[in-house]
């Protein structure tokens, strides 16, 4: 194990349903305050950190496309629900102690800054957590793509997919006993199983930038902290 952190910035991408409630939707601020106690010890290593945050807790678009909604009406409405997560997050965050900044793609100055990448990596210089909401700003995009987007904007040295389960599987291993979990991956290898990392554009999009993706437990005691010093956790999915 490393003696210091052998990430210098990282980004953190987390599902709606991480601060979701009993069948993980809605708020649950027992579940934020979780969230933002494991961002506390990736400050206090020293590392900088952003986030991404989906919006499955609150609003699932493709359920309303199903019932024939307009598709980037229903993205547009998944954009606003990340950004009352993020909002959730960073009260949790700033009643740890945390210094916070709430940036949103979609303008919305009462309650969050517009995006602005040089000023969203000097908050992260200044030892504050950055979270991004509103996606991309663009439809037709989900949270995955904006979190590889992000990170690559801020230079980060790694996206960190948090999940329910300890890496990534060849099958569901909540209804597969027998499954098979991967401790490395390529991104080829990603594509061609139709693994569920991250979606086909996020995948294409940190390979074309040698982004690594790494998958672990966020609920799992130390596991991010381990990871941060370089032990083997999870899944990594690199070139």
């Amino acid at each position: 194990m490393a003696d210091t952190p052998i990430y210098r910035r990282i980004l953190l991408k987390l599902s709606g349903e991480s601060l979701g409630g009993a069948g993980g939707y809605g708020i649950d601020p027992k579940q934020a305050e979780q969230v933002a106690q494991r961002v506390a010890e990736v400050r206090q290593s020293g590392v900088d950190i952003a986030l991404v945050i989906g919006a499955g807790n609150l609003w699932r678009g493709r359920s309303g496309i199903e019932r024939g909604m307009d598709r980037a009406t229903a993205d547009y409405m998944g954009m606003l629900a990340t950004v009352m997560n993020a909002l959730a997050l960073m009260d949790a965050m700033e009643r740890m102690g945390l210094v916070t900044r709430v940036q949103s793609a979609v303008e919305m100055h009462a309650v969050a800054e517009p995006y602005i990448r040089r000023r969203a990596i000097r908050h992260l210089e200044k030892g504050r957590v950055v979270i991004f909401g509103g996606g991309t700003g663009n439809p037709f995009f989900s949270t995955d793509t904006a979190a590889a987007l992000r990170a690559m904007e801020i230079g980060a040295d790694v996206v960190i997919k948090a999940t329910k389960v300890d890496g990534v599987y060849d099958s569901d291993p909540l209804t597969n006993p027998g499954a098979t979990r991967f401790e490395h991956l390529t991104y080829m290898e990603v594509i061609n199983r139709r693994l569920e990392v991250m979606d086909s554009t996020a995948i294409s999009l940190c390979m074309d930038n040698n982004l690594p993706i790494l998958v672990l437990n966020l609920w799992q005691p130390d596991a991010l902290r381990r990871a941060l010093y370089g032990q083997h956790v999870g899944t990594l999915v690199t070139a």
